[in-house]
């Protein structure tokens, strides 16, 4: 609800830097040019390319849900939908770390549910493939493969207390993580496990 509109304005903001850059580029401007209004066109490109880049990023993810029932956590990516019961889970905890800097110079937290399975999982499920990780776990008696869930912020007053009252025997509890901890799928062992089924 938020990223759309942010991203619109952030390409807004990215075509008047193409108007300004068009309109110094065909000797139309009014007076001389000086550095630092050449330095303000740049950074209104950058601003609008960021724009271009949220705005897909965020109509790619616009039907995304997270829902949490009795069941378990359901993921949905727009076109199917999956569980991760809650009965198959040995923990689940809460990291965060931090991000940029924010107002007053501050850092943003990003956040993630980790979801530790009691056993195997299925790396290359249709909806859940993207939030597997492979990393060392916080306590030997977890596995190395978990479900990464990441969340925005907003959305942590709301999603930790409903996760919360359906686990409360194996919450974990929350743990701050390096700059980066969200990390990426594992796109090409994907695609290689993917492509090795189909032959």
């Amino acid at each position: 609800m938020t990223g759309l509109p942010c991203s619109v304005l952030l390409i807004a903001l990215g075509a008047v830097g193409v108007i300004g850059a068009v309109v110094v580029a065909t000797g139309n401007q009014k007076g001389e040019s000086n550095p630092a209004g050449y330095v303000g066109l740049v950074f209104l490109l950058l601003l609008g390319a960021l724009g271009v880049f949220l705005f897909i990023a965020n109509w790619a993810n616009r039907r995304a849900r997270i829902l949490v029932d009795n069941t378990g956590l359901w993921v949905e990516n727009g076109k199917a939908r999956n569980v991760i019961p809650w009965q198959a889970l040995a923990g689940v905890g809460l990291y965060w770390s931090r991000f940029g800097r924010g107002q007053k110079g501050r850092s943003q937290k990003v956040y993630s549910l980790e979801l530790f399975p009691i056993g195997p999982i299925d790396r290359d499920d249709p909806v859940l493939w993207t939030l597997v990780r492979d990393e060392e776990p916080p306590h030997p008696d977890l596995p190395r493969l978990r479900y990464r869930l990441p969340f925005p912020a907003a959305c942590r007053q709301e999603l930790v207390p409903a996760v919360q009252q359906h686990v409360p025997h194996i919450w974990l509890g929350d743990s701050e993580r390096a700059e980066g901890h969200i990390g990426r799928p594992d796109i090409k062992g994907h695609r290689q496990r993917t492509q090795g089924r189909t032959r």
